[in-house]
């Protein structure tokens, strides 16, 4: 048995009794849960929950959780809170994520422009027919304010512009996955490992030249343009308690998992 596995069976052993609490974005939860897996294999404890980055970091902070996942940076605000608190949390990327934007398969746009989607999700492109479409109303989709994949598309995509009052916030991405599937004129995002056949992924350009499909490769060399990190938090006295698990998820075993679920490695 090799030294690294010896010492993180040692680490599993020592925390073995105990259950770790993870809760928070949507787009982390499969990869947690199936990293979860794994580990309680090998004789952890870990109960994953979903719920929007914001809800896992609010859950850290009143310490109704061990592990918030998140597919955003915990905000100063949040910061601010956790000092109030008492607390002092530690940020851990575990992987790496292509947010895809997806249209309804009969849609016969395949394309768009950065401009073009922040026109979108502002409400000044309301057709799509201004975007080389059928004369076919644009049904916006996007998730609720609790989520990172909300804070970041708005962050990377509409440079922090609002999105439009009447976009329909979703509470999970699957709903996301299942409302675009059934609105021939529905637009949305969710993370890449969501992505199935039952709705198209658009190419994306930032600089209205190169437009490039979302996927684990086009992320890896950079080509696709919405790429953001995933991380864990905890509260560094919870140290002992929850390493063990995280150093399970970076690991050689841990990393191959996240390229099984459909997300980037962090090595």
């Amino acid at each position: 048995m090799k030294k690294t596995a010896i010492v993180l069976l040692a680490a599993l052993m020592s925390v073995s009794g105990y259950c770790q609490k993870i809760k928070g974005s949507d787009t982390v939860l499969p990869l947690s849960q199936r990293e979860a897996e794994a580990y309680s294999a090998k004789g952890g404890k870990v109960s994953v929950n979903g719920g929007g980055s914001g809800v896992g970091i609010s859950a850290l902070i009143s310490g109704s959780c061990d592990i918030a996942q998140s597919s955003r940076k915990m905000k100063f605000s949040e910061k601010k809170k956790l000092q109030q608190a008492g607390k002092q949390a530690k940020e851990v990327i575990i992987a790496y994520d292509a947010i895809a934007v997806i249209v309804n398969p009969a849609n016969k746009v395949s394309k768009l422009t950065r401009e073009q989607l922040e026109k979108i999700y502002t409400g000044k492109i309301t057709n799509w027919k201004q975007v080389g479409g059928e004369d076919m109303k644009i049904v916006v989709y996007s998730r609720e304010t609790s989520s990172g994949t909300y804070e970041f598309f708005k962050e990377s995509v509409m440079k922090n512009k609002n999105y439009l009052p009447s976009a329909l916030a979703m509470p999970a991405t699957g709903a996301i996955i299942q409302s675009v599937k059934q609105t021939k004129g529905a637009i949305g995002y969710v993370g890449l490992a969501y992505l199935n056949k039952e709705v198209k992924a658009l190419q994306v350009s930032y600089d209205g030249k190169n437009f490039v499909a979302p996927s684990v490769a086009t992320a890896k060399n950079k080509t696709y343009p919405i790429v953001r990190p995933l991380m864990y938090y905890y509260e560094i006295k919870s140290e002992k308690k929850v390493r063990p698990f995280i150093d399970f998820v970076l690991s050689s075993e841990g990393q191959k998992i996240v390229s099984k679920v459909g997300y980037i490695p962090i090595k």
